[in-house]
């Protein structure tokens, strides 16, 4: 008794009607079978009886009659056989059917109302059928009593699904019956929240499949928009229509228009939605052509706060505890790193903890432990940073070589320069060197490392989110610049290391961008110009490199680069790659040093030819040497001296002084006065 009080209430009323039409139904079933069966009985009763009189009366008459009398009745009686086994087996099966219908759980549909309404119920339903517009009457009644069996259970059994979570709602109740009424109240708001979104979701995108084809604005309604305040809303609403246009092309555009005019369209409105220049929204939906949208959100939304152990004089696990009751919410990184932490609110500032101040962790960004791992320093080995500034990278790898070896930590930028000597003794490491160098001159200052790392410098693409200026002051001439002096640095960096180190040999070059003029070009640059290859960072996330970009084909090795973007991994853009130098000969060197000192001695020989050709010219001339004039202008001395020139022998003619040269130093008599030369003291 208990468990059918329990089953009761667990049933919804629309379940409890059912239930009951379909009992009513059975008894209408049993009681219609019962009447055929006295109904049939009697009919059989009659013809007994009939029979009996007929053979009464038919006693007396001759054998010829008695013989058809026995004929009819053996054939009446296999009949009557026949009749009892066709209605055994139809009592047989309605009671087959009777015992499924009472076996069926509680919370099955009925299935009766579903399917064709019975035509006939006398003994004429074996060979008649009903008319199909007579079917389709009693379809449509039979959904009529159910809409109405709905619409009286209320609005919340409006549908299949409602009545379906209304049951799963009092079996949730049934099992969390511990939790608190709020709790059960915010669980019930939570799901009727969660279903409303989804509908309205679906409802949204039913309406966007109806739309076959979406009307690019004609000018004149681009030139009243341009002089009005810009509707955002309008603007996101074009943005989707066009991206759904996009993603079926053919069947979706419009007769008269290109791919290049929705393209357009749409990157004039996403920099006008998100305030970005054409130039890099262009490179940007090269990049993200179907996920553009997702990538520019994702740049509005600062990534989260991740700091780094120290190793040297902490663990992780001590330290979270330590900021823990400090009031700071923390999680590990991820499984891809053992020394991050993510923070998500702290009542204290993190630059200021006494553990910060201790050296017991340093404020670095996710995607800064990527290269450093990439690098994977051994001990005691020599390594060169090559832009270190801040010093995050640096004293990352100073813990992984346990404070052994020597690194070199150099930064063009005497100012940047300051706060790696801040952090590094802040960190407690003692076996790094500060150096302030360009980087493209250091293989003259040093050269011979086991590793090197270069985080170049580049156009911050993919840090927006951190600097929005990049939305708009970055331009081609811009990129370009950077391009040209990251390919310069990486060649400086790839002269740096020696590849007959026992354990190294390794460059890893890094950039926080994202396009693939400052990344996959620059790495193809490299591979031509030196003896390098691509080998594998190590990294167990992140996108592949592009091997075919647009109109660029790379190095088929070039997937071993990783890529890292913030809509993805939730970490800053990034790109990684990691060289491995197999020769320190630099290819066409032997070449140019050829050619060089070829032209060099080209020179050399021209320049000695000209200085006999001169001094032959002066001995023919016959005249005096400028040295032994005493009349001679001291200052021309050093001309007279050069006299391989012919212009040195034009001037030094008419500047120096002979007598009785000029006319008006001549006498009437046509002699040329003559000074007396003063007489040598003795």
């Amino acid at each position: 008794m208990l468990s059918d009080k329990t089953e009761t209430k667990k049933l919804s009323s629309r379940q409890k009607k059912r239930l009951k039409n379909r009992e009513e139904k059975r008894q209408k079933f049993l009681s219609m079978k019962k009447e055929k069966e006295e109904s049939y009985q009697k009919l059989k009763a009659m013809k007994k009886s009939k029979q009996l009189e007929e053979s009464k009366e038919n006693k007396g008459n001759n054998n010829s009659r008695k013989r058809k009398i026995s004929k009819q009745e053996s054939s009446e009686e296999e009949e009557d056989e026949d009749d009892e086994g066709d209605a055994e087996l139809e009592d047989e099966s309605e009671e087959d059917g009777i015992n499924e219908e009472a076996e069926s759980s509680d919370e099955e549909e009925v299935e009766s109302s579903d399917e064709n309404p019975q035509g006939y119920t006398d003994d004429n339903k074996l060979w008649l059928k009903p008319s199909k517009r007579k079917m389709d009457e009693d379809v449509s009644e039979s959904e009529e009593e159910d809409e109405n069996d709905s619409d009286d259970d209320g609005d919340d059994d409006n549908m299949d699904d409602d009545e379906f979570d209304s049951d799963e709602d009092e079996e949730d109740e049934d099992e969390n019956e511990d939790m608190l009424p709020i709790e059960k109240a915010a669980k019930k708001l939570n799901k009727k929240q969660e279903k409303d979104r989804k509908l309205a979701e679906a409802e949204l995108q039913t309406n966007i499949s109806e739309m076959e084809k979406y009307t690019l604005p004609s000018g004149q309604e681009i030139e009243k928009e341009s002089q009005q305040p810009p509707d955002l809303q309008l603007i996101l609403q074009r943005i989707k229509e066009v991206q759904h246009v996009l993603g079926d092309f053919k069947g979706r555009r419009e007769p008269d228009r290109t791919r290049q005019d929705y393209l357009d369209q749409l990157i004039k409105d996403l920099c006008a939605y998100y305030s970005y220049n054409e130039f890099l929204m262009e490179k940007l939906v090269q990049l993200f052509p179907h996920e553009i949208s997702e990538f520019l959100e994702a740049n509005e939304v600062q990534r989260p706060v991740t700091i780094r152990t120290n190793t040297l004089k902490t663990r992780r696990r001590d330290l979270a505890q330590a900021l823990i009751n400090r009031g700071v919410n923390l999680d590990p990184i991820g499984k891809w790193s053992k020394v991050g932490l993510v923070v998500y609110d702290s009542q204290v500032p993190l630059g200021a903890t006494p553990e910060y101040l201790a050296g017991h962790y340093i404020i670095q960004g996710g995607s800064s432990f990527l290269p450093v791992m990439a690098l994977a320093p051994q001990e005691n080995e020599r390594i060169l940073d090559m832009s270190s500034a801040p010093g995050g990278k640096t004293t990352h790898i100073a813990s992984l070589m346990k404070n052994t070896g020597v690194i070199f930590a150099n930064d063009a930028n005497k100012d940047r320069a300051k706060a790696i000597v801040g952090n590094v003794h802040r960190m407690g490491i003692t076996n790094t060197v500060i150096c302030n160098y360009d980087g493209r001159k250091f293989p003259s200052v040093m050269h011979g490392f086991d590793r090197v790392l270069l985080d170049a410098p580049c156009s911050g693409t993919g840090v927006i989110a951190k600097d929005t200026e990049v939305k708009m002051n970055k331009d081609e001439k811009d990129i370009q610049r950077c391009s040209h002096l990251q390919r310069e640095l990486l060649l400086a960096a790839i002269d740096c290391c020696d590849a007959k180190s026992s354990t190294g040999g390794y460059i890893v070059y890094s950039t926080c961008s994202i396009l693939v003029d400052e990344n996959e070009s620059v790495i193809e640059y490299a591979l031509n110009k030196r003896n390098v290859k691509l080998v594998p960072t190590g990294l167990d996330f992140g996108k592949e490199g592009y091997v075919n970009f647009e109109r660029h084909r790379f190095h088929p090795n070039m997937k071993l680069t990783r890529r890292f973007y913030p809509h993805t991994h939730n970490l800053d853009g990034f790109f990684v790659a990691k060289l491995k130098k197999f020769s320190n000969k630099i290819p066409g060197a032997e070449e140019k040093t050829r050619v060089a000192t070829e032209m060099a001695d080209s020179v050399n020989v021209a320049e000695d030819v000209k200085k006999e050709v001169a001094v032959k010219g002066e001995n023919q001339s016959g005249e005096e040497p400028v040295k032994d004039n005493k009349d001679t202008a001291p200052g021309k001395k050093d001309n007279k001296k050069k006299g391989s020139s012919k212009w040195n022998k034009k001037d030094t003619a008419k500047k120096t002084f002979k007598p009785g040269k000029f006319k008006k130093f001549k006498n009437n008599d046509g002699k040329s006065k003559q000074k007396k030369k003063p007489k040598s003291k003795n």
